[in-house]
Formats: structure tokens, C-alpha cells, sequence
């Protein structure tokens, strides 16, 4: 094939075979209206230099899109590991998880930085920024690779691609500065502002524009709570010495994945009882336990749990489904687009149930409605409830951590629980596996064998689910009493094996091709782990099933 046509906005072209993105773009600068970073060619996202070799429909993706964010944050991680290894070639920079608009980081090894490191991070960061650098995408050798990044002392990245077998590694280069990436950076570091760097101890946080503003850095909104159940995840991870894939891996090729599940089972039974035993220390006060957290973070399974626990305190556990106070479908509030918003605090009966819940805390037989999903309206006949000595509500859903849920409820009778899937396992030192990810997997796994959703209709509602997140669920984890991490470093080893074949059924034409090839490739990292290993009471099961709880 000597040509290749293009298609870009209706408008087609023939180049010669192997023309590179950036050429193609180009021609076409007049219908893009922001400078493209990358591109998508058949729905599958590209750096600028690269060879187009088939007939191809391409988009431009630039700064302000949401792959363009995406492409901002790995490329600012990129030129901080750049600048840490120009002023501190001997240290090991180490990047832990997101905070808010933030990634923390720490170097390993020592117990915290100094304000004038980070000082000097970031004057050599902006140096390396204003003076606009080409950041180009290579490929070396397998055996290269493998060389490099031992004698860089980045073990886990060594360690990862161990577990890999592509005779060629991607790349990306910046001055005599190589890193690993497994997705598109910035064509230039000039591209890669505002940012800053805060001392966070024991580490420190690199800070990026939010979503909603690109281009512009909001004010630091500190988020403890999260970052004390990171914090003690990080001490768990140091206790079964696994804080990274390739350590994980390890542990599968040296058949000693099972005692690793079992420990890491134990640890999150054990958090479970001292949020128990804290609870009970409330004893005579508290009557409702409120659980909230983002989709897929195993909230329903972690309720059943919590009940066994509090049972084992002597208490009465029972639950109340936030779901069977919905709205009838007709009464729902709609969202800017008209359509139905369920996510809305208001698409539920709030009312009523601070009504019911007062009647049950005064001894009173209340009817709890029962919704039926299928005809979208409660049914007929309810649950007839009533509250004795020992009893305690547990009710859980996305709105539990909203004072507006249960306004009318005495703040000491209720205990408030924050659950979300933080892993705290990185890819290698560099590249972290974000939390979303997880849940994303979680959710398509649990939406094909539960609800018969394909993998496409999965990705196609979950950026609509993450707004709904950020507005209904995030700004209230500060207010929880406790907060509980229902992640299992092991989980996504096991749910690769569920979710590679639901990836795959998303073909080059799906708009959503491009998420489905990015977490494909995610999760070749991951040595698959038998789903029988996984214990019959583990969260894990709420989302491939055979769990000993019934839902």
C-alpha cells in the first residue's frame, strides 16, 4: 500500500503510507480549535509522531479534552521524576496515590523532605518547562529496557517488565532523561503548567489543575481522612512486602499467592472489627450506622461484614436500603440534559425517610417501601419494621455521608462510615494505578455477570457516574467517623481474567475503544490469579460472584 486515506470532520485526504499524525494535523489546523497533544486514529489514542499505515478516520485531542488531562498529569509526573533525577540521582522517587487535584510521593527510604527540596524541585521543573523540550516516543530492546532501569535503580519498573515479553519497549525521552510510560505524553515539556509542589510530610504533593478548570490550579482543600487510610494501607503493603505488580507477580510464579490472600483478607477483617469495637463505644448513642462511597467499592458487602462484627458485640443489626427510597421514575429530578438524574440526593424520598427513621428511633412500627426497579415505582406493600434494645440500623448508599440525608436525626445518634477501593499498589516507582480503574474494572465485571451489561455499556455511563461522585459523594468524606479501604492488592490479578474477554468485545469502531484498549493493556501487567483462591466472604465476590452473602 503506497496511500492511506484519512478521514478528519468529514473531510478526507490521501497520504503516503506512514505519514505521521502530526503532518496529518496539520493540513487540517484550521478545524481544530486548540493545539492538538495527541490524537485518536480509529478510535485509539496516538502521540503526535505517530505513522499512520492504514485507512484511517483520526480526532484531535487537546489540552482541555479529558484524554488531554490525562496526558497532562502523566507528562507533569514525567518532568518531576525528570527534575528528581538531576538534583537527587541517588535517591529512589516513589509515586503513592492521588489527594484531591494531587499526587503524593515520597522518597523511599527516608522519613520526609525538606522545604528547600522541594524548593529546588520545583525551580528545576519550571527550568525544564520554560525551556520547552521535545519529549519523543522511542522503543528499545527488551534486554535494553531491563539493563536501564536496573542500573537507574528503578526496581519495580525492572521488576514489572520482567513479567512482560514484547521484544520491543516503549519509551519516552526527554534531553538524556528515559522513563517508562504506557500511554502518550505531551509533545513538549513547554505544554506542562501551572503545577505546584506542597510539603505534604512524610512525603509531598504534586498539584495539578482539577478537571473542571484546566489551565488553572484551585485552592489546597487537605483531605486527612483519606490520606490516614492510605497511610496505614502503606503499612499493610510494607507488611506483606508487596507494593508493586512485579513484587505481586513474585508471588504468583513462586506459589505463594495463596498465604499472601489470606493475610490480606485478614488485615481488611480486622479493620472491620475495630470499626466495630468503635461503634460500641458508643453504645446507648449511636442508632444508625450511615455507610456511603463511590460505585463498585464493595459498600453492600462491607455492610453484611460489619453486621457479623457488630453482632459479635452484641448488637441487632438491621439493614435499610437507600435504594428503596427512590422516587417513582415520574418524580425524579432531571439533570441538564433532561434526562433522569437517580444520582440526585433528591431523587429519593428524604422526607420520608427521616420520618421513618425518627418513628423508629421513638419504638414505633414503621412500612419500609420497597422499590421495585422493574415498573420504576415503590411497591404496594412495604417491610414492616420495628426498632427493639439491641437493634441498630445499617443503611448504606452514596448519599449516607450528606447531613441533608438525615437533617432531622440527632448527630450523635448516627456513626458515618467512608468506604472507597484506594490501592495502594503502584505499577512500578512512576506510574500508579488509579483508584477509578479499579472501580471501573470492579463495576464492568459485576455489570456483565449480574445485570447483563457489556463492557461498552459500562465505559459509555461511567464518566456520567464519576460527576455523579464528585458532586454527591466526594465533598463529604471528611465527615465520616470512620473510613474503611475495601481494595485487595491481589483483586485485580483475579479480575483480569473476567474482564480481558468483555474488553475485547469493544471493536475500533466504539467510541469508547480507546478506554476499553487502555485498560486492556493495564491489566497485561497483572499475573492472572485463580478466582478460587478468593475466600467465599471476600468483597472481591460481590463482583464475580459465589459469595457466601446473598444480595
Amino acid at each position: 500500500m503506497k496511500e492511506i486515506t484519512v478521514t478528519f470532520n468529514n473531510s478526507t485526504k490521501d497520504y503516503p503510507y506512514g505519514t505521521r499524525v502530526s503532518t496529518v494535523l496539520d493540513d487540517f489546523r484550521g478545524k481544530i480549535h486548540n493545539t492538538p497533544v495527541a490524537a485518536l486514529v480509529n478510535n485509539e489514542l496516538v502521540s503526535l509522531s505517530f505513522k499512520v499505515e492504514i485507512n484511517a478516520s483520526l480526532q484531535a485531542v487537546t489540552l482541555e479534552s479529558p484524554l488531554g488531562i490525562r496526558i497532562f498529569r502523566r507528562t507533569l509526573s514525567f518532568i518531576l521524576a525528570m527534575a528528581s533525577r538531576q538534583l537527587f540521582p541517588d535517591r529512589a522517587l516513589i509515586i503513592g496515590h492521588s489527594l484531591g487535584d494531587s499526587y503524593y510521593y515520597y522518597y523511599n527510604g527516608e522519613a520526609e523532605i525538606s522545604d528547600k527540596d522541594i524548593n529546588d524541585l520545583s525551580r528545576v521543573m519550571h527550568e525544564i518547562i520554560e525551556a520547552d523540550l521535545p519529549i519523543e516516543r522511542k522503543v528499545i530492546s527488551y534486554a535494553e529496557a531491563i539493563s536501564f532501569f536496573k542500573n537507574e535503580n528503578q526496581k519495580g519498573t525492572a521488576l514489572l517488565l520482567r513479567y512482560r515479553n514484547e521484544s520491543k519497549i516503549p519509551i519516552y525521552v526527554c534531553g538524556d532523561f528515559i522513563d517508562l510510560s504506557f500511554e502518550p505524553m505531551l509533545p513538549s515539556s513547554g505544554l506542562v503548567k501551572p503545577f505546584e509542589l506542597r510539603n505534604y510530610p512524610p512525603g509531598f504533593l504534586l498539584r495539578y489543575p482539577n478537571r473542571s478548570t484546566p489551565g488553572t490550579l484551585s485552592p489546597f482543600k487537605d483531605i486527612p481522612t483519606l490520606f490516614n487510610v492510605y497511610k496505614e494501607y502503606k503499612a499493610w503493603g510494607k507488611i506483606l512486602n508487596v507494593n508493586c505488580v512485579g513484587r505481586l507477580n513474585r508471588l504468583s510464579e513462586n506459589r505463594e499467592i495463596k498465604p499472601f490472600i489470606r493475610v490480606a483478607e485478614a488485615l481488611q477483617n480486622k479493620k472491620i472489627s475495630q470499626i466495630a469495637d468503635d461503634i460500641y463505644t458508643r453504645k446507648g448513642n449511636v442508632k444508625v450506622v450511615l455507610i456511603a462511597g463511590p460505585s463498585s467499592s464493595g459498600k453492600t458487602t462491607f455492610s453484611k461484614k460489619l453486621s457479623i462484627q457488630l453482632q459479635v458485640m452484641g448488637f441487632n443489626p438491621v439493614a435499610i436500603s437507600l435504594d428503596d427510597y427512590y422516587l417513582p421514575n415520574d418524580q425524579t429530578p432531571r439533570d441538564k440534559d433532561g434526562n433522569p438524574d437517580f444520582e440526585a440526593l433528591h431523587a429519593l424520598n428524604v422526607e420520608l425517610l427521616n420520618k421513618h427513621l425518627l418513628a423508629l428511633f421513638a419504638g414505633e412500627e414503621v412500612e419500609i417501601p420497597l422499590f421495585d426497579f422493574k415498573i420504576g415505582r415503590p411497591k404496594e406493600k412495604g417491610k414492616k419494621l420495628r426498632m427493639h434494645k439491641r437493634n441498630i440500623l445499617i443503611l448504606e448508599g452514596i448519599h449516607g455521608l450528606n447531613p441533608e440525608l438525615t437533617s432531622q436525626i440527632p448527630t450523635d445518634t448516627k456513626y458515618k462510615i467512608y468506604i472507597s477501593a484506594l490501592t495502594q499498589l503502584n505499577l512500578d516507582d512512576h506510574n500508579r494505578i488509579p483508584t477509578t480503574d479499579n472501580r471501573l474494572i470492579r463495576r464492568m465485571v459485576r455489570d456483565h455477570q449480574f445485570r447483563g451489561n457489556s463492557a461498552g455499556d459500562t465505559l459509555r455511563m461511567w464518566p456520567s457516574v464519576r460527576r455523579g461522585e464528585d458532586k454527591n459523594i466526594f465533598p463529604y468524606q471528611n465527615q465520616a467517623d470512620s473510613a474503611f479501604n475495601s481494595a485487595l492488592d491481589y483483586e485485580l490479578a483475579v479480575l483480569r481474567i473476567f474482564a480481558e474477554p468483555l474488553l475485547k468485545t469493544v471493536k475500533p469502531s466504539d467510541e469508547v475503544y480507546t478506554e476499553a484498549r487502555r485498560l486492556q493493556s493495564f491489566l497485561y501487567n497483572f499475573s492472572m490469579i485463580p478466582p478460587r483462591y478468593v475466600p467465599a466472604q471476600s468483597i472481591l465476590r460481590e463482583f464475580i460472584g459465589e459469595s457466601d452473602f446473598s444480595y
